[in-house]
């Protein structure tokens, strides 16, 4: 073979190398939960492939390296669920949720680009971190105080979300609730009427928490609260939303940052004691708030790949049972622990000389985890 030739060769395989041909997409929609063997959609049909051409073509699901939740059945031409989908696992709260791969065929190479949007059921009960609750509320305490409870928790989504609270009796307290921007709740017991600690000194409430789904599901907390004598002010934090970023991989113990709150009154109920309220991150596996002196530190392993930004519930409490509530907002900042990662979706090892310019030899899929400059 002529040096000629060779070079032809050579620049010929490097003008297709990262080329790819892609002749469709297909959508579908399925619902979580599904059993195994179960039919996603007639993809030969969709695609408007014969399934000949699946066979001939050696068809193949390719996901990178994301898990197989689907398969390919080349003798029927349909995408059946290979594997349990739990939508809460896979994508959280995050909606939609979807899963996407590629549908590769051979002799000649094409690929087609699948999404298989996962619906949400209500198979999860809102639930409370704690199933009761006590306070200490002083009988000073004036008509119209307000005290901070603990939200439920719904890992469902949309309609299956929760949507709403009721307290019960309401003969001292009512209850009321805040929209948050993030679409959460601030969930408030309201003093309709001064207490009286020698008519009663202890008191049992319950906090019933609903979804919207059907059949509509419920989880409950027990509030119990003790009578107390004279404590006028709450704490107050400094501010309402507190901002701070840490980056990732950074040693245990780190301080993140500190929070303050003040409280008017004197003696023992001027005490405040921090503490960090439910939530649905892995805040409490990753940060610890000092009781004492409001200090916020990394007890986890933070890493920007897998969460890149944390919220904190906090409240400050004193020792007559009075409330105020903040958040912390930790932004992770990302560094370049991550290479890329470069994978051959399908090659051929043969080319012909003749071979016309666009001609598919090679699919090339590049992931890197990291963002910004951090990726190639």
């Amino acid at each position: 073979m002529s040096d000629r030739t060779m070079t032809r060769q050579v620049l010929l395989f490097i003008s297709v190398l990262s080329l790819s041909s892609v002749h469709g997409q297909v959508s579908y929609s399925i619902p979580e939960e599904m059993v195994k063997g179960s039919l996603v959609g007639n993809i030969a049909q969709d695609l408007g492939l014969d399934i000949k051409r699946l066979k001939s073509g050696k068809a193949r699901i390719y996901t990178g390296d994301s898990a197989e939740y689907i398969e390919l059945n080349k003798e029927r031409g349909v995408l059946l669920i290979k594997e349990r989908i739990d939508r809460e696992a896979l994508c959280g709260q995050t909606t939609p949720c979807a899963l996407h791969f590629q549908i590769i065929l051979e002799n000649p190479m094409e690929f087609y680009t699948i999404t298989v949007e996962i619906t949400d059921v209500n198979d999860n009960n809102p639930s409370f971190e704690k199933s009761d609750v006590q306070f200490k509320i002083s009988e000073s305490a004036v008509s119209g105080a307000k005290f901070m409870l603990d939200g439920a928790m719904d890992l469902d989504v949309g309609i299956n979300g929760l949507q709403s609270y009721t307290l019960k009796p309401t003969d001292n307290f009512a209850l009321k609730l805040h929209n948050q921007a993030d679409g959460n709740k601030n969930v408030e017991m309201v003093l309709k009427k001064p207490l009286d600690r020698e008519e009663l000194e202890q008191i049992s409430l319950i906090l019933t928490a609903v979804d919207g789904g059907e059949p509509q599901l419920s989880g409950t907390m027990q509030i119990l609260i003790t009578v107390l004598d004279a404590n006028d002010n709450p704490p107050v934090f400094t501010q309402h939303i507190y901002k701070a970023t840490v980056t990732e991989h950074s040693p245990k113990g780190t301080l993140v940052t500190s929070v303050s709150a003040s409280d008017a009154d004197h003696g023992s109920n001027s005490k405040v004691t921090y503490s960090v309220r439910n939530t649905l991150d892995d805040v409490r596996e990753m940060f610890d708030v000092n009781e004492d002196s409001g200090e916020i530190r990394l007890i986890g392993n933070i890493d920007y790949e897998k969460t890149r930004r944390f919220q904190i519930n906090l409240r400050a409490s004193d020792d007559g049972g009075l409330t105020d509530s903040c958040k912390v907002i930790v932004e992770v900042v990302d560094t370049n622990d991550n290479k890329p990662n470069i994978n051959i979706m399908s090659k051929s090892n043969v080319i012909s000389e003749d071979a016309k310019a666009g001609t598919v030899v090679t699919m090339i899929n590049i992931q890197d985890p990291d963002s910004g400059d951090n990726v190639p």
